[in-house]
């Protein structure tokens, strides 16, 4: 089954079915839940610290497949062999100024010069929660390759990544990372921009990494929508999914999931183990900020899904068991 190529309409990409993306029209509402919401969205207790411990990465996983969490949406992933670094934000703040924004509750758990030698940069789009200037900027001198949305490598160029290691990718575009690993793009429900104008002119994607054992789904960003269904029929089952399951609101249904529609996507992907991310380093929502974990736990127990909830930083192997790490009780309040 072969998923269709995005589509524009001018310069605008459009999503796979219509979609409200919580715009203008929604920003007053939004701002008063803001300014009355009593929910904790920022932890009161600091989180953290966690620390990586980079020896660890001396020794390749026993499993085949070991995950790095960074917070959000930034993993370092080690797949058969190889070493895939997705939506990293080092920086404190996900905003265009760093003094203002939403700030990391906890500082990323490893300096980018410890990383070891990856084989590859994934950018889903190009939001600044996903898509971080003074990180790319950084990674620019390892001299490693960048797989992302339509409009997006030329970012990564005037932020310093040399041209021919950026590779820019439509939906259903397909690139092979060696002899024995592919990465390729599929759909996803969300939108683009990185600021009040130019919305949309870039292109959101989620992604499927195959390597020679293991299959794992990358769905950064995307609200709940039937192409879950068909990625799954083309290319699932999966081994892993990484699915968002926070900075959910009612203003904004259509571009972020949610425990439950996450849990959903995972079911309609094939998928034989989950991993909530986005969740539990930024303030984006109004839901407490540990909310989407704890109803995804509910949710796991009563579709009998085997989940796999790593503390941050720590490099932990998959294999298959329901793993969960519970590394927030210790902070919520």
């Amino acid at each position: 089954m072969q998923l269709k190529g995005s589509n524009k309409i001018g310069k605008k990409y459009q999503n796979p079915i219509p979609t409200d993306e919580a715009g203008f029209n929604k920003m007053l509402p939004i701002l008063w839940e803001y300014i009355t919401n009593k929910t904790e969205n920022t932890p009161r207790k600091k989180l953290g610290p966690f620390k990586t411990d980079k020896a660890i990465f001396e020794t390749p996983p026993q499993s085949g497949l070991r995950i790095t969490w960074m917070g959000h949406s930034g993993l370092l992933i080690e797949i058969d062999g190889k070493r895939i670094l997705t939506d990293p934000v080092w920086s404190q703040r996900a905003s265009f100024l760093q003094w203002m924004g939403p700030k990391r509750f906890f500082e990323a758990p490893i300096p980018l010069a410890d990383l070891p030698k990856l084989d590859a940069v994934i950018i889903s789009h190009d939001h600044y929660d996903h898509f971080d200037e003074g990180t790319i900027r950084e990674l620019a001198k390892f001299d490693v390759p960048f797989y992302t949305s339509l409009g997006v490598g030329r970012y990564l160029k005037q932020w310093g990544v040399a041209s021919h290691l950026v590779n820019e990718m439509d939906w259903g575009d397909k690139i092979s990372l060696g002899d024995d690993c592919t990465i390729t793009t599929t759909p996803a429900r969300h939108f683009s921009g990185r600021g009040i104008t130019h919305r949309n002119e870039t292109l959101w994607s989620a992604f499927v990494i195959k390597g020679h054992t293991h299959n794992i789904f990358f769905g950064a960003d995307s609200g709940w929508f039937n192409g879950f269904s068909d990625i799954g029929e083309a290319y699932g089952p999966f081994d892993l999914t990484l699915l968002e399951v926070g900075a959910y609101g009612k203003h904004w249904p259509d571009i972020h999931m949610g425990p439950l529609s996450a849990v959903n996507a995972h079911i309609a992907l094939k998928g034989k183990q989950m991993m909530p991310i986005h969740w539990g380093t930024f303030n984006l929502a109004l839901h407490a900020w540990y909310e989407p974990v704890e109803i995804l736990l509910e949710l796991a127990a009563k579709e009998n899904l085997t989940l796999f909830i790593p503390e941050p930083g720590k490099p932990t192997e998959v294999n298959g068991s329901n793993f969960n790490s519970n590394w927030w009780k210790a902070f919520m309040s």
